[in-house]
């Protein structure tokens, strides 16, 4: 078994290209070379899935002007005058971007290893998808777009069966499909709240004249004083419910009311954590016993908490499986509910197919939330309490989508075919392995490497939010289209056709 790329150029994307970008943000000068450096050598890779979905893909990037080029810019200024163009990083052409290349208006091609913030899972414009898009099933759903929660395809069963739920999370054989990853925890948040107080009720379904009278003036007990509890630096979306568990950037959340919901401190591990064994666990025991004062004495009744796997976005932090076990065992002993927000690491980003799985939980999470890779977006559950005893209580138009729910499926069937799970958790280690020599080669521009073990959910620091800037432009002038989170990292975020292996 020997590792291969998608032709040979996500070899060259750890080693000369990011040699190359590096070293322009090493030096006060410009790093003019365009040979690679220390090219690795190449190999067969006439087998490789990424040459199987995408014969077309080009052996490197292509670069044929400045970045931004300039119909990227002339585009852009055009579209600024009737849509907010101030986050754009580029004006994509994806009809003619492939594989994991994306092209920008100016027909550069950058190797993409952000994937739009990790949300492709099988590659720009893959032929398996394209045929879904294409099918009389899909032309149904986009055509004749139903309201799910009253008027649910024929169809809505066994597209539900065949994709999404069978590749729910051990012990959850349900599911609420919803908009977006920050609609998913918005639900759950929901889910958890109607839970606890049907529970206060004794499960009966009526309510008080003084419950309905109160929940039209937003007061108690109509409304009642609940909470949701989560982390330090953590992300969970940006509506009012999912804002209010978001505590990742300042940017977010300036001047929009908020939740007096409580935050917990997440464990900042030192890394490589095999090194620093003794110093984590110490931190993480803080955390849980800081936690655990919060269940005990927060204001307000706290009905759950969140957390992610990893925390994506505040930074790529880490907690070992250790914090997450007793994490699950506070929230049992305290009759609060655990949520777990797989929008970013679901999907084999991480080596399995949910990140959770790796924390070999006694008993598993009460609600998983889903979106990105999977297109589609919701939640999973297995207790038949969490689903509302009334209807209209868990509800909008649309209550999901089946034609992202369509793509879905196809995405589990491809990830089964070709065994992407194993695959993704095989080119991590390699990946990793070769970010190693590359942070031992540039230790002032790249410390605390993390994501060992955890697929291709591969992070490190820069030295300060300026220096992370120019590594993420210098990997652009490179042709490398790569991301940040956090105060001053860098995330690699590739799709599963990505550096791909020779079985």
């Amino acid at each position: 078994m020997g590792i291969i790329s998608h032709r040979h150029a996500s070899r060259l994307l750890v080693h000369s290209l990011f040699v190359n970008a590096l070293k322009r943000s090493a030096s006060t000068t410009a790093f003019h070379s365009t040979a690679p450096a220390d090219p690795i050598p190449s190999a067969d890779d006439s087998q490789s899935l990424a040459a199987h979905y995408f014969p077309t893909e080009p052996d490197l990037p292509r670069l044929l002007t400045s970045v931004p080029g300039p119909r990227s810019v002339e585009k852009l200024r055009s579209l600024d005058k009737i849509y907010d163009t101030q986050a754009a990083y580029m004006l994509c052409d994806y009809q003619n971007s492939v594989g994991n290349y994306i092209c920008d208006a100016d027909q550069n091609l950058y190797l993409d290893v952000y994937a739009q913030i990790a949300s492709i899972a099988l590659g720009y414009n893959n032929p398996v998808l394209t045929t879904a898009a294409q099918s009389p099933e899909m032309i149904d759903a986009l055509v004749n777009r139903p309201a799910l929660g009253n008027f649910p395809s024929t169809l809505w069963e066994p597209i539900l069966r065949d994709g999404i739920l069978s590749a729910a999370p051990k012990g959850l054989d349900k599911v609420w499909t919803s908009m977006s990853g920050s609609d998913a925890n918005e639900c759950a948040y929901k889910a958890a709240f109607m839970y606890h107080r049907a529970k206060q009720r004794g499960n009966a379904n009526d309510f008080s004249d003084l419950e309905r009278q109160t929940a039209m003036e937003n007061t108690s007990p109509g409304s009642p004083d609940l909470a949701i509890l989560s982390f330090e630096k953590a992300f969970h979306g940006r509506l009012f419910g999912s804002l209010s568990t978001t505590r990742s950037s300042p940017i977010h959340k300036i001047d929009i009311p908020a939740f007096n919901w409580p935050k917990a401190p997440f464990p900042a591990l030192k890394y490589p954590p095999d090194q620093h064994e003794t110093e984590n666990r110490a931190e993480e025991d803080r955390c849980l016993t800081a936690i655990e004062t919060i269940l005990h004495e927060w204001k307000s009744r706290i009905s759950a908490v969140v957390v992610e796997p990893i925390q994506a976005e505040g930074g790529d932090n880490h907690a070992t499986p250790y914090f997450f076990q007793q994490l699950r065992k506070l929230t049992k002993q305290h009759s609060v509910l655990l949520i777990v927000d797989e929008v970013q690491t679901g999907v084999a980003a991480t080596g399995t197919f949910w990140a959770h799985e790796q924390w070999n939980l006694d008993t598993p999470p009460d609600m998983v939330t889903f979106s990105k890779k999977f297109q589609a977006a919701g939640y999973f559950y297995g207790n038949d309490e969490l689903r509302p005893s009334l209807p209209f209580r868990q509800f909008n138009t649309w209550c999901g989508d089946p034609s992202k729910a369509i793509i879905a499926r196809e995405i589990v069937k491809e990830v089964r075919a070709h065994n992407l799970v194993a695959r993704t958790s095989q080119v991590g280690k390699y990946l990793y392995k070769q970010l190693e020599e590359l942070q031992r080669t540039f230790p002032q521009l790249m410390q605390n490497l993390r994501g060992k073990d955890r697929g291709t959910f591969i992070a490190w620091d820069a030295t300060d939010l300026q220096t992370r800037n120019k590594i993420l432009k210098d990997m652009k002038g490179a042709g490398v289209n790569i991301g940040g989170c956090g105060a001053y990292s860098v995330r690699l975020r590739p799709g599963m056709t990505f550096l791909l292996l020779n079985w």
